[in-house]
């Protein structure tokens, strides 16, 4: 069983959380519901939970500052909130998983799938302490992402990256030096995780590139790029124009 943890200051959501896990996620076990962060704070350092579901928007102490006084234990964590700002994009960039209130079931589901995956993550203090550090950096600053893998998360200079493949419901990174990193998300995940620079592109259902790393496009029905390490990757008729107009501006 997956023992867990709901910490929420709105009672109507840990019901409506708690009930969705009870009838969803059999293999979720609730060990205890806060409304009180304090209260969460303790109750994670007395039941040490696999899982905890955390509101990120508290009055007195917020999700962000709750985790770090529970860091060193390092529970895996799954955000909660209403709210899209800097902040989520913060907890995107650090491989930590959330989701939007009210929680969509099918989407919950995915989440704790999600982490059992991951759940031999070692890394879980240094995965905390990342999302900690970037929430104290200024937005233009998020020049890292982490990509969660089985063991963890692996952190990447965005910029490294020369394009993503699809892998059923993996995505293979082929950065600039010619390595690779599996990461344990689907292609349309790691687009949405790099949606914020503009010279990421999706070319075909399998692949999303690196603009500024096309060495040449060879013409045809939909065609194909040519990339900087050799790689070459079939376009999309859909995606043929636009992607001519982001390289010929």
């Amino acid at each position: 069983m997956i023992r867990t943890i709901l910490i929420d200051d709105e009672k109507d959501s840990l019901s409506a959380l708690s009930h969705v896990l009870t009838e969803m996620c059999p293999e979720v076990s609730v060990v205890d519901s806060c409304q009180i962060p304090a209260l969460g704070i303790e109750s994670i350092l007395k039941h040490k939970p696999d899982l905890v579901f955390l509101d990120v928007e508290m009055p007195k102490i917020n999700g962000f500052e709750l985790l770090e006084e529970v860091k060193h234990q390092a529970p895996a964590i799954i955000f909660t909130t209403a709210y899209s700002h800097y902040a989520i994009r913060a907890i995107k960039y650090s491989a930590i998983d959330y989701l939007v209130k009210p929680v969509d079931p099918v989407e919950l589901i995915e989440a704790i799938a999600r982490y059992k995956i991951q759940k031999t993550r070692a890394s879980g203090a240094e995965q905390i302490q990342f999302l900690l550090d970037k929430l104290s950096e200024k937005e233009n600053t998020l020049k890292k992402l982490a990509i969660p893998n089985m063991e963890g998360f692996k952190l990447v200079d965005i910029e490294e990256i020369m394009y993503c493949a699809a892998d059923d419901n993996y995505t293979d990174i082929h950065l600039k030096n010619k390595t690779k990193i599996t990461a344990s998300r689907t292609l349309k995940d790691i687009q949405n995780l790099l949606s914020d620079y503009q010279f990421f592109f999706r070319i075909h259902h399998s692949y999303l590139i690196n603009l500024r790393e096309v060495n040449q496009y060879i013409r045809g029905e939909g065609g194909y790029v040519i990339m900087n390490d050799g790689a070459q990757l079939n376009v999309s008729r859909s995606k043929k124009e636009t992607l001519i107009r982001y390289l010929i501006p």
